[in-house]
């Protein structure tokens, strides 16, 4: 069978296992829309919360920024799966035992205020609207790539699908889909990694394979990785970092506290019956995501090798010198996956020297030993352009494997999409129909008009996350990043403060949610250039690129928490303290013992 129709009826058969999942799962009360009626099993909640967790940035990039920064890109793995941690250790059991629904509807209770609930919803939905564009715009390159639609199309049939599962099922329709796309999504990461690790070092066990001897050879795959890289002027595989340490650090935690602070993973928390449970399924989620997380390096790893080998044959035998001119790839030669990827315009060539030859090295070097090689070799720059979002997705096409597994991938690429786009579009159409509509807007909404809002709600969050996928905004690149650092900034103290002081005033938490938002938005977008105001340079107003501390906007959301922290203390010290109820509460939500059933009350 031919690749095209492997890849249609792998991937049509995994959208019928989601669609048929959402019609025996539908929501029929508000209970069971927003969080599932409460009753879901810690084990299938965790790996529901892995599938919502692993988005598009999990499955697709996170490899690739692995592959193309080498032990820099370690930091997405301390900072994402460190977040689950502070989950399950300072967050999920607490604010499953105030039992709400949503982290609005938490923060307007614990801070006895309907104006901190709708700042909270302001951040939930600045948030997630800037997450779900990613999660959209890698729908639409998987599509693209895998069934030959436009980019257009692939969102438009993804949000077509996520509609019937969504919609029609709420929290508790997306669960259980979501279980699915797990078991979908992890197979295929780990199976063309197992594949893969057994061609290159003999070891099928990925995480063992990537400290292996290359076949034949006396010498590991990252030790030969880290001799080619360097020859091609590239820092060391193993050694670089990007930016300075503090920047490095900044960043790891910016992600960590952004991780603990997204609604939509706060909200799988509501879902378990009991406190215990929801430190359980926390544990769980660890789990389910650690195998694809300690995967990931090894396949950036061995993504790489096979890249190099292809433009460089010769590169894993070692038996051609890398500059040598018959090392480098002839035009005409190319194999077809990359005629395939070059038509998503993420893999490019350009024949500087027209040599009728592609050369790939880093042509910003500044290793004089390199530029001699270089000019030695009559090279004229780096020829060959490889967007890091392909690393996962064209894998398996590099490394020749069957059709199924390639098919296999393109399957599990949209499932990690979609189960994330969902749980955003869960959380955006909680807040507006529970948190704005019933909470604060129209409070004696029966619950059959409230489910009625919720689905509305979640379908025109939809259209626009849609919309906003096809029309991204100019910092479209760096959304994901800066999704994190919004909920690092804004989320995550007032929840900590929620939970941990009780002398913490409403003043306080709204002026340091406020804060904490407006402040990385700022550094983020005059970064971006994203404020149009004729004859204002916003970078030299905060003194020039990168300048609090060479800290970049991805990792500022860091610093935007500790402004949040700051602001709420000095508000709280010269404001009144919370009522004696609201300080009582505090003290009983951190008393260890079961919760009550998930109503939305006390």
């Amino acid at each position: 069978m031919e690749l095209q129709t492997t890849i249609y009826i792998g991937v049509a058969l995994s959208f019928l296992l989601y669609i048929g999942i959402a019609i025996w799962a539908r929501a029929g009360s508000t209970s069971e829309f927003y969080v599932a009626g409460g009753s879901v099993h810690p084990v299938a909640n965790g790996m529901a919360t892995a599938a919502d967790w692993m988005s598009a940035a999990s499955f697709i990039s996170m490899a690739g920024l692995i592959s193309s920064m080498g032990y820099g890109g370690g930091l997405f793995l301390m900072g994402w799966t460190g977040g689950y941690v502070l989950l399950a250790m300072l967050l999920a059991p607490y604010l499953r035992k105030f039992g709400k629904f949503t982290v609005p509807q938490f923060i307007g209770d614990r801070f006895y205020s309907k104006s901190a609930s709708t700042v909270a919803v302001v951040c939930l939905l600045t948030a997630s609207l800037t997450y779900i564009i990613g999660q959209m715009t890698g729908v639409g390159v998987a599509f693209s790539r895998f069934l030959g639609v436009t980019s257009e199309m692939g969102i438009y049939i993804g949000m077509g699908i996520v509609f019937m599962y969504a919609v029609f099922g709420g929290m508790k329709g997306i669960t259980y889909t979501q279980v699915a796309q797990y078991i979908v999504l992890i197979l295929a990461y780990t199976v063309p990694a197992v594949f893969i690790s057994f061609q290159l070092t003999g070891n099928p066990i990925p995480q063992l394979g990537l400290g292996s001897d290359l076949v034949g050879q006396d010498v590991s795959l990252l030790a030969k990785l880290d001799s080619v890289v360097t020859e091609l002027g590239f820092g060391q595989y193993t050694t670089s970092v990007p930016g300075s340490t503090l920047n490095m650090f900044m960043y790891t935690l910016s992600l960590m506290i952004g991780t603990a602070g997204l609604p939509h993973v706060i909200m799988r928390f509501f879902t378990v019956p009991t406190v215990k449970d929801a430190r359980s399924s926390a544990g769980w989620a660890l789990v389910f995501i650690a195998i694809l997380y300690t995967t990931a390096p090894a396949v950036a790893a061995m993504a790489k090798m096979n890249l190099l080998n292809t433009v460089t044959p010769g590169v894993v035998s070692g038996e051609v010198d890398v500059f040598a001119k018959d090392a480098s790839l002839e035009f005409e030669k190319r194999p077809d996956w990359m005629k395939r990827w070059e038509k998503t315009g993420l893999l490019s060539f350009e024949d500087k020297n027209a040599d009728g030859r592609i050369q790939y090295y880093n042509d910003k070097t500044t290793d004089e030993a390199v530029k001699a090689k270089v000019d030695e070799a009559g090279w004229q720059g780096n020829e060959l352009t490889v967007n890091a979002d392909i690393i996962v997705l064209a894998n398996p096409e590099i490394a020749l494997l069957p059709n199924w597994v390639i098919a296999l991938i393109a399957a599990g690429g949209l499932a990690a999409a979609l189960s994330t786009a969902a749980g955003l579009l869960m959380a955006i159409s909680s807040a507006v129909s529970h948190d704005l509509i019933k909470n604060i807007f129209v409070p004696n909404i029966s619950d059959k008009n409230e489910l009625l809002t919720g689905k509305v709600s979640m379908a025109v969050a939809i259209l626009i996350a849609g919309w906003l996928g096809l029309n991204p905004p100019g910092f479209a690149a760096g959304t994901v990043a800066l999704a994190f650092g919004i909920a690092a900034s804004s989320l995550f103290p007032a929840i900590m403060m929620g939970i941990f002081s009780k002398k913490m005033n409403k003043e306080g938490a709204i002026a340091g949610m406020l804060a904490g938002l407006l402040i990385t938005l700022f550094y983020v977008f005059a970064h971006k250039g994203l404020f149009f105001v004729k004859g204002t340079d916003y970078l030299d107003m905060i003194g020039g690129a990168n300048s609090f501390f060479g800290i970049t906007p991805e990792a500022f959301g860091a610093v935007g928490a500790m402004v949040n922290f700051a602001v709420a203390f000095v508000v709280d010290k010269f404001t009144k303290e919370p009522p004696e109820h609201i300080q009582a509460m505090v003290e009983a939500v951190r008393i260890p013992r079961g919760s009550k059933s998930v109503d939305g009350a006390h």
